[in-house]
C-alpha cells in the first residue's frame, strides 16, 4: 500500500505538470491522430489491403498499436528529463517506495495513453472505421493495447535509467517507425522476403495488431505460422514476458543511480 500511494503522489505530480504545461501534452495527443490522416488520405490509395477490406477498417487497428508503440520514447524522455533536473534524485532522498516512484511514472503514462486512445478511437469514428466485433471483443481489444503500452512503458522506464546520452535518446525514436513497420500494421508480412516476414510475424506488436484486428472484426492478413494462427494468447504473452523482465531491471536499475 506504501508504494501505491506514493506511486500516486508522483502521478499526481505528472498530472499538475501537464496541466500547467499542456502544449507538449497536446502534441502528443495531436501527432498519432495526424499521421492517421496523412496514411489514410495519402497514401491509402497505393496500399494493398485483404480482398473487399475498406482501408481505414484496415488501417486503424495498426494505427492503435503504432500509437502504443511510440509511448516507449515518450516514457524515456520523460525519465531522463527527471534524472537531468536532480528529480530522480530528490525522490531518493526522500522515505519513498523505490517501486512506487517508478510505478508514478507508470500510472501517469498509462492515464496519458488511456486518454490518447479514446481519442484515436474517436478519430477512427470519424474517417469510418467501425468495431464489427461486438462490445465485449471492442473492449477486449482496448485492453490487449492498453496491456501493449504497459509492457513498453516499463521498457522506456528501463531505457531512460540505463541509457542518458541524447543520441541514444534519438536512436530510440528513430527505431520506433522501423519496429513498427516490421509488423502487420501496414502490410502483410508474406509480402515480404521469407527471413523478413518471419520476423514481422514474430514482433509483438504484430500479435497485438493481429489480435485487436480479429476482436474488433476488423480485416486482417491472417496467416499460416503458428504465431499468427495464435494472435489473441500472442498479445497476452509477449507484453506479460516484456514487463516481466523490465519491471525488476527498472527497480534495480532505479535503487543503483547514484553508485
Amino acid at each position: 500500500m506504501t508504494a501505491l500511494a506514493d506511486g500516486w503522489t508522483v502521478a499526481r505530480r505528472d498530472l499538475l505538470h501537464w496541466v500547467a504545461q499542456p502544449i507538449g501534452a497536446v502534441f502528443g495527443l495531436i501527432f498519432p491522430v495526424f499521421i492517421t490522416l496523412v496514411f489514410g488520405y495519402l497514401f491509402g490509395g497505393a496500399v494493398a489491403v485483404p480482398p473487399g477490406a475498406d482501408y481505414f477498417a484496415f488501417l486503424m487497428p495498426g494505427m492503435y498499436g503504432m500509437t502504443m508503440l511510440f509511448g516507449l520514447s515518450a516514457t524515456m524522455i520523460a525519465v531522463t528529463t527527471d534524472l537531468d533536473r536532480g528529480v530522480m534524485d530528490r525522490f531518493r532522498s526522500l522515505p519513498m517506495a523505490s517501486s512506487g516512484v517508478l510505478l508514478g511514472r507508470c500510472i501517469a503514462d498509462m492515464l496519458q495513453s488511456a486518454v490518447l486512445l479514446v481519442l484515436m478511437l474517436g478519430c477512427g469514428l470519424a474517417v469510418g472505421w467501425r468495431p464489427e466485433g461486438g462490445l465485449a471483443g471492442a473492449a477486449a481489444a482496448v485492453g490487449l493495447l492498453l496491456l501493449l503500452r504497459f509492457a513498453l512503458l516499463w521498457a522506456g522506464i528501463y531505457l531512460g535509467l540505463v541509457v542518458r546520452e541524447q543520441g541514444a535518446l534519438l536512436a530510440v525514436q528513430t527505431l520506433e517507425f522501423p519496429v513498427g513497420f516490421l509488423s502487420n500494421a501496414f502490410v502483410a508480412p508474406g509480402t515480404m522476403p521469407g527471413w523478413l516476414g518471419a520476423l514481422a510475424e514474430w514482433n509483438p506488436m504484430s500479435s497485438t495488431v493481429a489480435a485487436v484486428r480479429e476482436l474488433f472484426g476488423n480485416p486482417s492478413w491472417g496467416g499460416e505460422s503458428w504465431v499468427a494462427q495464435h494472435a489473441v494468447l500472442m498479445a497476452v504473452v509477449w507484453p506479460v514476458a516484456l514487463a516481466a523482465v523490465f519491471f525488476p531491471l527498472s527497480v534495480r536499475a532505479f535503487r543503483r543511480l547514484g553508485r
